[in-house]
């Protein structure tokens, strides 16, 4: 999860000049040819006087009191247009970038470089750019940044070294994108199908912002982030926005359609942030406008907001707050076409998220608490009446505890003005044909419910 900022430290330095800083003085690169080079040169002059000098026979160049060298095949250099054209095998090399391309020309007049011709552009670090074509500003009085401008879909292989000093392989990432800009040496722009990849990552939007300055990036229209891995994730959105820290992925924001996937859970919501920790979701938060879900195979939590707590990326607590509501299968065993469900200001679930190294099992409900005009329907197997006519149980009250066992509901405990029935069906003879009147009770009269198997604690 460092691609972020892997992006943001790349600097390609694509000029016939020494590397300048934006708050260094810019120069201007006056040739020289060092002696003892086989270059040949033949010079002309225009109709205003201008030299146009040929330079051939494999050129060795480099600009005056500046530590870099240019190598070409030819070069052709026009006095009036203050340009230079190299042809052939460039090579361009400072202590931090080496640049390769079949052309390339310099504009003195504007301090621009434009390369032809598989340019590959590599960094001291071993980062790489790979482009057709690509145009190199430097920072002058007028122009305080220098740009890079690379269309043509480049390909920027990102190389981070380990500084943790635990001799581990340098991590790497590739983007592509139809056309990267990169202003100084913290702002870059990506736009037209971009695509990040890594062993760990995969992030796709049509556009892409970076500052290493700030450790944030911001991905926009259509943009995707890919977890992988044993506890992979999904988060999509309309714009999403990524906070580092050391290299580290701490905060994913996606607004507005925000949508959540992991093994554990998913969340929908208008904005969804997600806290990482060691390339892990450690908790995911959801609001906005409209109501934030959490859904499961086995449950659905509804509610203004929700707050999941998931350390590991195993969850073990989701808060749901304000007008919550809260729905699951019933027990196994049950047969229903309803769910269990349970209403209230706030909701609480506790998970069993300590599963030893089983890391393919999903965490069971431990504890369900609704507080503030709390509502609960739940079914249990009876044990007297058809197995398709559960026990069904519906309490009210301030505080509905629910503790479950191996998944299903052990006790309930009901706090303050604490009311409710429990039903449960009528046991059947064995001869009673459906639709008939139990044995015992008179038509028309309601047969009476048999006493509560576990009924709720009422405090």
């Amino acid at each position: 999860m460092k691609v972020e900022k892997l992006l943001l430290t790349l600097v390609l330095l694509l000029a016939v000049s020494a590397t300048t800083e934006a708050q260094e003085i810019p120069r201007s690169c006056d040739l020289e040819f060092p002696t003892g080079t086989s270059t040949r040169a033949n010079v002309v002059t225009d109709a205003a006087g201008k030299r146009i000098t040929y330079l051939g026979g494999g050129i060795v160049a480099r600009c005056i009191g500046q530590g870099n060298r240019l190598t070409a095949d030819s070069a052709e250099q026009y006095e009036s247009e203050g340009r230079l054209y190299l042809v052939g095998n460039v090579h361009y090399t400072e202590p931090r970038a080496t640049v390769t391309s079949h052309t390339m020309t310099y504009y003195q007049g504007d301090d621009h470089l434009h390369a032809e011709g598989d340019v590959v552009a590599v960094q001291s670090n071993g980062s790489t750019l790979r482009v057709p074509t690509t145009d190199y500003y430097r920072s002058t009085p007028q122009r305080p940044l220098t740009r890079m401008y690379a269309p043509g879909r480049p390909t920027v292989t990102l190389v981070q070294q380990d500084t943790s000093g635990r001799g581990r392989a340098p991590d790497t990432a590739h983007i592509v994108a139809n056309t990267i800009t990169m202003q100084g040496d913290s702002l870059v722009y990506a736009s037209g199908r971009v695509e990040i990849t890594r062993p760990d990552l995969l992030a796709t939007g049509d556009s892409a912002f970076m500052n290493s300055g700030t450790d944030f990036a911001r991905l926009m229209r259509g943009p995707s982030v890919q977890g992988k891995g044993t506890r992979a994730f999904t988060l999509t959105g309309g714009v999403i926005d990524v906070y580092s820290r050391n290299r580290q992925v701490e905060r994913v924001v996606a607004t507005p359609k925000g949508h959540a996937l992991s093994k554990d859970l998913e969340l929908v919501a208008d904005s969804i942030d997600l806290r990482m920790q060691a390339n892990q979701m450690q908790r995911a938060m959801a609001w906005g406008t409209g109501r934030a879900h959490a859904v499961s195979p086995e449950r659905e939590i509804v509610a203004d907001s929700i707050d999941a707590i998931m350390p590991g990326q195993r969850i073990r607590e989701v808060r749901a707050l304000r007008n919550a509501y809260a729905e699951s299968n019933p027990d196994s065993g049950v047969v229903s076409t309803q769910r269990d469900w349970m209403r209230g200001d706030t909701i609480v679930a506790h998970f069993d998220s300590l599963v030893g190294t089983d890391t393919s099992s999903k965490p069971k409900i431990r504890e369900l608490v609704a507080e503030g005009d709390a509502r609960s329907f739940y079914q249990m197997k009876n044990s007297k009446g058809p197995q398709t006519e559960p026990t069904v149980n519906y309490v009210r009250g301030r505080i509905i505890d629910i503790i479950f066992e191996t998944g299903k509901v052990a006790t309930v405990t009901v706090t303050d003005k604490a009311t409710g029935v429990l039903i449960e069906p009528a046991e059947a003879s064995n001869d009673q044909k459906p639709g008939a009147t139990p044995k015992g009770t008179k038509p028309g009269a309601t047969a009476k419910p048999a006493s509560p198997i576990k009924p709720p604690v009422r405090r």
